[in-house]
C-alpha cells in the first residue's frame, strides 16, 4: 500500500503543508514544510521536515514542534536562518527553533515507518533539499507543475537550478509523483516533457 498523503496549502502564499502517513490508518505521520500555523495531525507527529529557509516554509514549524515533541530535520547550511528568523525576514514574525537533525543531502530519514531520501536540490536557495520516498519526491520550490523555483532571490541561481533538476530526472523514474511547494502535484515525466521551463534541459 502506498503511503497517504494529505495537503493543506496555507496562508497568502498558498504553501503546501504535507502530513505523509505510511498508510491511511498509521498511527504516526510526517508533516513537511509547515509554513503557517497548522493544527496537529489526529495521528502522532514523528518528525517535522523541511525543504527549505524561505519565510513561507517556516513559519508553523516552532509551534507544531513544541506542541508535539516532534524532532524538526533542516538542512545544515540553511538552519541559522530557523535559529534567527528575524535577522532574515524582521517583517514576518516568525518564531525561532532550532532544528534537532541537521541534514546534507545524502542523509536518510527514517520516521513514522517511512523512509526518506534526503537529495540535495540548489538553486532557488543555497541549501535546499528534497525527500524521496516510495515513488514520491517532495521537492519544496525547485520543481512546479508546469514552472520552477524563482531564481531572482537573493543567493539563487539559475544555472544551478538547472543542475537538480537534471539531476533529478536522472535520478527517478518518470512516474515519480512530484508534491509541489505550491501548486497541485505532477510527476517528473510531465515535467521533462512540457514544463517550458525546462526546454534547455530537453535540448541538452
Amino acid at each position: 500500500m502506498a503511503p497517504s498523503v494529505d495537503t493543506y496549502a496555507l496562508g497568502p502564499t498558498q504553501t503546501n503543508c504535507y502530513v505523509v502517513r505510511a498508510r491511511p490508518d498509521a498511527q504516526e505521520a510526517v508533516v513537511i514544510d509547515p509554513g503557517y500555523e497548522v493544527a496537529a495531525p489526529d495521528s502522532k507527529v514523528a518528525g517535522i521536515l523541511v525543504t527549505h529557509c524561505h519565510w513561507d516554509h517556516l513559519g508553523g514549524i516552532a509551534p507544531l514542534a513544541t506542541a508535539t515533541g516532534a524532532p524538526v530535520y533542516m538542512a545544515e547550511r540553511e538552519a541559522s536562518v530557523l535559529e534567527d528568523p528575524a535577522a532574515f525576514y524582521p517583517d514576518q514574525h516568525i518564531p525561532p527553533y532550532r532544528a534537532d537533525v541537521r541534514l546534507e543531502g545524502g542523509d536518510t530519514v527514517e520516521a513514522a515507518g517511512l523512509t526518506f531520501d534526503v537529495v540535495d536540490v540548489p538553486g532557488h536557495s543555497p541549501g535546499h533539499i528534497a525527500f524521496a520516498t516510495d515513488g514520491m519526491l517532495f521537492s519544496g520550490d525547485v520543481l512546479f507543475a508546469g514552472s520552477v523555483g524563482r531564481t531572482d532571490l537573493p543567493f539563487a541561481d539559475w544555472d544551478t537550478l538547472v543542475d537538480s533538476i537534471r539531476a533529478l530526472l536522472n535520478r527517478f523514474p518518470p512516474e515519480t509523483v512530484v508534491y509541489p511547494g505550491h501548486g497541485p502535484p505532477t510527476t517528473l515525466g510531465a515535467e521533462r516533457a512540457r514544463n517550458p521551463f525546462l526546454a534547455e534541459l530537453r535540448a541538452s
